[in-house]
Order: C-alpha cells, then structure tokens, then sequence
C-alpha cells in the first residue's frame, strides 16, 4: 500500500488512520521514499503551539528546486514541465521542457547573483502570468534567497508596503502586462512604489510588451541581455529544512498585510503530496490551475506541488472572458488538459453566460474537476457537474489557506463519494476539531462550531515576518493548544466536512448563530440571482439584522424588484426558517472584491450600518468603482 499515492476510500480510511496515530513515521516514510535529500533529518516533527513554534525534518538538508526539477532531468528532460497560454489567442504558447526550464532556471540564478543576492535576502517579484514568474520563484529557491510574490494588479501603495515588510533588496517586474485587451504598466507601478522603498538597490525589467519605460541609471536592468550573458551551470544551494522558502501576504482583517512564513522541507512535502492525491496526478495527464502565482494556489499548486511530481503544469496569463467567455473551455481543448482546479467566483460568472461558450468545445480530456478560494455555492457545484462535468467526473472543492501552504480538508477523486457544498474529509495527517465559543471541543457529528486543526502538518506556515507575537495572537490564542483557522464549519452524520464562513460572517440575531454561506446559498437558488453578500447591521430590538446585497441576473432586471424582494425572502423562510430573513435587500451592478475573487464584507458591513466615511483603502480592490455605486443605492 502506497501512503503516498491513495486510490481508495478504504485505502483512504487506512492511511488516515496511520497519519493520526503515528503521524511523525507517516510522515518520515512519505518524505523519505519520494523526495531527494542531501541530508537527512535528525528529527521528524517538534513543536508547542504555545510558543508556537514547529519544526518539521530538523538537520535536513535539501534544495526544493533539485526535487523539482534537476532529479527529473534523468526520465523526463524532454516531458513538458510548463506549457505557457498567452492572453493573445493569436500567440503561439510554449512549451517548456523540463531540460529547459533547468537551464532557464540556472542563468535567471546566476544573474540574481550578479546583482548581488545571496541566502537569505527577499527578491519581491511582481510580474503578470508568463514564465518567467515560475522562472523567477525557482531561481530565489535555486540560491536560497527568499521569494515574496506580489500580485501584478496590487496598486504601488500594496507593493511598497509588502516590499519594505520583508525589505526586499531586489525587485523583478516587466514592462507591462497583457489583460484581455487591455495593457498595464506595470513598470510605472513599481516606480512609484520604490520612491517609497528605500531598502531596494536593483531592479530587473522583462520585455513583454514591449513600450517605452522609464529605465533609472544604476538601478534597472533589463533582464535579457543579462540572461543572455549568465551561464547555464548553478549549483543549488544547501538549505536547511526550517530555512525560509518564501514570504506570501495575506489581506489582515485589521492592519497592515501579514507576511507568513513558509519554510522548505515541510512545505515541500505537504504540497507535493497534496497535489498528487487531490488531483490524482499520473504520467502524461495536463494539469490546469487557473489562479494566478500572485496566490497562495499558484505557488502550491501551479509551481511546487506539480514540479515535485514532474508534471505538466499550464500557466495561463489571460482572463476567462477574452477574447469571448469561452476562452477556458477553448484551452482545456486545445492542451487536452486532464485537472481542472478554479474558483467558484468564476464558475458563477461563467454560469450567467451562455452555454454555447462550453458546448462548441471538446472537454473529454477531464478525469477531475476542483475548487478553491471559498466554499461554492451549490447552484455553482450543479452547473459545473453537469455542463463541464457531464455528470461523471469528480469535483474537489478543497479548503486551505494562505497559512496551511496546501490543501486541508478535500474529497480525494474516486475514492471520497462528494456531496455539493461538503469540502467533506480531513487530508491525511489533519487532525481537525470542532469549538464552541467556550473553547470547550464538541464532539460527535451532525454538529457545527469552530474550526479548528489540534496537530501540526508539515506545511503550516512558521510565523508572520518580523511579528511572531502578532502570528501567536492571529492563530494560536483563541482555543488552547490549537491553530485557529477564523473559519466555522459544521460536521454532518457522516463525519463529512462543510465550511460555513469565516467565524466574522457569523451574525448572532435574536440571539440565533446564523452563518452567511448557507442564507447566501439559498437567496442565489432565486433564478433571478446570479450572486449575494449578506452582513449584518445593528438593529434595535435583534441585536443585529441582516442586510443582503444582491447582483441580479438580466432576466431578473426586468422583473418587478418588490416582488422579487419577498421571493428571496421566502426562498430563506423555506430553507433556513424565518429567523434568517433579510431586513433589507439591495440589488447591486456588482459585489466589491480582491483579485483573488473574495467578497469584501468589511466594506458591506460598514455602508449596511451607515459607517461608508470609514471604508478604508479600497485601492487594492479588483473593482473599486462598484463601492461608489453601493454607497449611493444604501438602505439606510
């Protein structure tokens, strides 16, 4: 029996037996017979979630980019490691060959080199979706110099915040980037943010669309020309298993960004062995993440999670809607790609759309569909199974987090039967539980409360950059030897998982514990409703009422909006009971959102309770002009 490779749900019961009972020799197995190690650990696993403080493979050593490239070099040099899909239809894409991506690697490594980078500094990397961003991670991991990824759509005011948090000496952008028909200047961005970075001394340029752009003496280079000159021969550094790998903010509920921590070894085999099992990976299969590398999902499982495993990874630098909303379903053929992992958010965008943008396009090539970013919807689950799905293919909506490093609780395909809305089984080695707000564990199933992880996983980030005491109170002190998701979650008869919003979308009304997912889930059953947000507001005699913002689908526009009002409202009495009712409901263009697709409720909840003066920097929303819009149509 293979632990590293599960194929079955009694095979699945074994193994998670196995990772619960003996989880440091679980894990020591799985780490020892698929992974290449210079040195071996001293010890498996220390740690004191009071402190906190986690080690994973301690006295290892090792170079994640050996494991996910140099050790293919002997089998698969001439296998496709990353096939690149331009924005422009029209573009050829590449194909990168693991033989190649080696060689790119080495003289994008070398250059950081001549520029001065050594172990342990922060490269900032802020480019759009081509190769040279994978190029770019592996190269910070190829000489053990820390990589900090920034979405190339965070404004100059995100950027110099996350540059001068981890105090970055380095910084690798491009000229602009291609987004749909759209071009940005990605270059001028960075400009304005490094009038604020004193701590950054050379900057690399990547030609991609070729514009003029301001090159500053002494400090920007175009990479090129330097690549040209830099040799094909680097030799990987020697990390230890707790050196940091890289830096990745996540938006902090209050303050400024936190920069969490994921170190080498840990992460290396939690992705990796996540990958293999959620997406079922074998020889020759495509594999497809559409996220952006700026994420979470993009490092685990765009980059790490795939190389490790020597797949074929697809990295997509366009948008679902250009040049028509077939763009996706025209890839999967075109690359006859075999896993498809997406968010919901644009599942339901793509579902307001016609069908014909699926039908015209051949998508046998699928074995597994999956999920990820929030909990879907089950509208969104059903139009997925059966337009892209044709009814026969696995879906796994998986839940994890920026601070997990790779996926948690997740069906794994063909063996966990799935359920719409369930990210249903913990993952080998996860160990969660259920709080109520006494701290005190409920047991048994057909439950809900906090979720909450009581053992340690070897891809858990380590700590918030410069700020362990702010990493302790984030995720550690609210239940007792426990790691915090912020998340709620209910547990069914089965034992299955289903996540119910983060524990700040919990609205007590009436004295009533109502989760927003499961309201929101019935207002978006209305056929007029293409999506809602609902939040609370303070309500003299509830304590708190709830207030639903709605995006109407153009059959409902036309409707009579008062009727539709109490069709919603009925819709929640019939599924959740009157209790969960909207005081108010209005309908809106749009829902303001970060580029990776999540709602922001703290806007909602400040213009629902009349507070729209104090909202914030909105600038790092993805549609920042919708909030103008929601404040002038408020119910107050």
């Amino acid at each position: 029996m293979s632990n590293y490779h599960i194929k079955g749900l009694e095979e699945y019961f074994q193994v998670y037996r196995k990772s619960v009972n003996t989880p440091e020799k679980f894990w020591e197995e799985i780490a020892e017979e698929n992974f290449v190690w210079r040195k071996k650990w001293d010890t498996v696993l220390q740690w004191d979630f009071t402190k906190p403080e986690v080690k994973w493979f301690e006295g290892a050593q090792l170079n994640i980019t050996e494991n996910c490239i140099d050790r293919h070099l002997y089998t698969k040099a001439d296998q496709t490691a990353i096939i690149f899909e331009p924005n422009d239809v029209d573009e050829q894409a590449q194909h990168i060959t693991y033989k190649q991506l080696h060689e790119r690697v080495c003289k994008f490594a070398n250059v950081l080199k001549d520029q001065g980078i050594e172990k342990g500094d922060r490269v900032c990397i802020y480019l759009p979706m081509i190769p040279e961003l994978s190029i770019a991670v592996l190269a910070c991991a190829r000489i053990g110099a820390v990589h900090s990824v920034v979405f190339a759509g965070f404004s100059s005011t995100a950027l110099s915040t996350r540059i001068n948090d981890a105090s970055c000496k380095l910084v690798i952008t491009s000229d602009g980037s291609y987004r749909g028909k759209k071009t940005i200047d990605l270059k001028g961005i960075v400009d304005e943010a490094l009038a604020k970075t004193p701590c950054v001394d050379s900057v690399l340029v990547v030609k991609r669309i070729h514009t003029e752009v301001a090159i500053k003496e002494g400090r920007d280079h175009w990479l090129q020309p330097l690549l040209e000159k830099a040799s094909a021969t680097c030799d990987a550094a020697l990390m230890n298993a707790e050196d940091p790998l890289f830096i990745l903010y996540t938006s902090g509920s209050t303050g400024k960004p936190k920069g969490m921590v994921h170190t080498t070894a840990g992460y290396m085999v939690y992705s990796a062995y996540t990958f293999k099992n959620v997406f079922q990976y074998r020889q020759g299969d495509v594999y497809w993440c559409t996220a952006d590398i700026g994420w979470i999902t993009g490092h685990s499982y765009i980059i790490y999670g795939p190389l490790v495993n020597g797949a074929t990874t697809v990295m997509f630098e366009g948008v679902p809607t250009y040049p028509d909303w077939g763009r996706f379903w025209q890839i999967v053929e075109k690359h006859k790609v075999t896993q498809f992992y997406t968010a919901p958010t644009a599942i339901r965008a793509l579902a307001k759309e016609s069908l014909d943008n699926v039908t015209k396009y051949d998508l046998s090539s699928i074995k597994i569909l999956g999920t990820v970013g929030e909990p879907i919807n089950e509208e969104a689950w059903h139009w997925y199974d059966e337009n892209i799905g044709k009814k026969g293919i696995p879906i796994a909506d998986t839940w994890w987090q920026t601070e997990t490093g790779g996926i948690m609780i997740s069906p794994i395909p063909y063996a966990t039967p799935t359920i719409p809305t369930f990210a249903t089984l913990p993952l080998p080695g996860i160990q969660p539980s259920l709080m109520d707000e006494n701290g005190v564990e409920i047991k048994g199933n057909q439950v809900d409360g906090r979720l909450t992880i009581k053992f340690p996983w070897p891809g858990m980030a380590r700590t918030i950059w410069g700020n362990h005491q702010r990493y302790k109170e984030t995720y550690f002190t609210a239940y007792e030897n426990r790691y915090f998701t912020g998340d709620g979650a209910l547990r069914d008869a089965t034992g299955y998982y289903r996540i119910t919003g983060r524990v700040d979308d919990v609205i007590i009304v009436s004295g009533h514990n109502l989760g927003t997912a499961p309201i929101e889930d019935a207002v978006n059953e209305h056929p007029a409703v293409a999506e809602s947000a609902i939040v609370g507001f303070p309500h003299d005699v509830k304590g708190n009422a709830l207030y639903g913002y709605v995006i109407l689908k153009e059959t409902g526009e036309s409707r009579d909006q008062d009727n539709v009002r109490k069709e919603i409202n009925q819709l929640i009495t019939e599924r959740i009971g009157p209790i969960a009712k909207l005081d108010k409901i209005q309908f809106t263009p749009g829902l303001p959102k970060t580029r990776s697709g999540k709602i922001m409720r703290r806007i909602l909840r400040k213009i629902a309770s009349g507070e729209s003066e104090q909202l914030g920097d909105i600038s790092t929303l993805l549609n920042p002009e919708v909030v103008a819009t929601i404040k002038d149509n408020a119910l107050l």
